[in-house]
């Protein structure tokens, strides 16, 4: 089964290649595709912005698209960061900037109202034409993590707010965690399982039906 990730975010794409490891897939990425259009995430909803990602990038290269649109949702904020969290600090900014702005606007804030969650929806889209997965379908899938929001960046692995985000239950950020703990309770990791599981159910109907999985993506 072939499928494109709709991004062209080198840690991203490492990310979910890791955590779908050991399925019957064959994952590319924008980069394979450079003049594939850009899409404005101009939606309200990380659900909207994944589905639009998706739709426009399977249209373009004719394969099974998945996207994902993920962010921090701060309570204190009224949930922002939310869909707008990798240009938090400006159109340009990177993760410093982002989680730097974060941080002096929380900097009032006690501990005990500093809860937080990072939200993913990951968007699977079929083409059209592709009988054997449902003609044109869209499928869509919600992840979760809760948490709350240190006082001060800590560690060096993962990207975006990782290093301000302490997952519940830990006294870590998720950028002190390595891959494998990280991928088990962040919200792109427990989407992505239900996607596994998805994609699993569909490549079982088809062996069943006699169709091996090249010809379903």
């Amino acid at each position: 089964m072939n499928i494109v990730l709709a991004t062209r975010n080198k840690k991203k794409v490492e990310e979910i290649k890791r955590i779908v490891a050991g399925m019957p897939i064959s994952l590319y990425s924008l980069d394979d595709f450079p003049d594939c259009p850009d899409v404005n995430e101009d939606e309200d909803t990380f659900e909207s912005n994944a589905v639009k990602k998706a739709v426009a990038v399977s249209k373009y290269t004719g394969m099974i698209a998945l996207a994902d649109d993920s962010g921090l949702e701060v309570y204190a904020l009224n949930g922002a960061p939310g869909v707008l969290s990798a240009r938090y600090a400006g159109e340009n900014a990177d993760d410093r900037k982002n989680f730097e702005k974060l941080l002096n606007e929380m900097r009032s804030i006690p501990d005990e109202k500093r809860g937080a969650r990072f939200a993913c929806c990951i968007a699977l889209v079929f083409p059209v034409g592709d009988s054997t997965l449902r003609d044109g379908k869209v499928e869509t899938f919600m992840g979760y993590s809760e948490g709350s929001i240190g006082k001060e960046p800590k560690g060096s692995n993962g990207f975006g707010y990782d290093p301000v985000f302490y997952p519940a239950g830990y006294k870590r950020t998720f950028a002190e965690m390595g891959d494998a703990e990280k991928d088990a309770i962040s919200h792109r990791g427990r989407a992505l399982r239900d996607v596994q599981r998805h994609l699993g159910e569909k490549i079982r109907q088809s062996q069943k039906h006699g169709a091996g999985t090249d010809s379903i993506g």
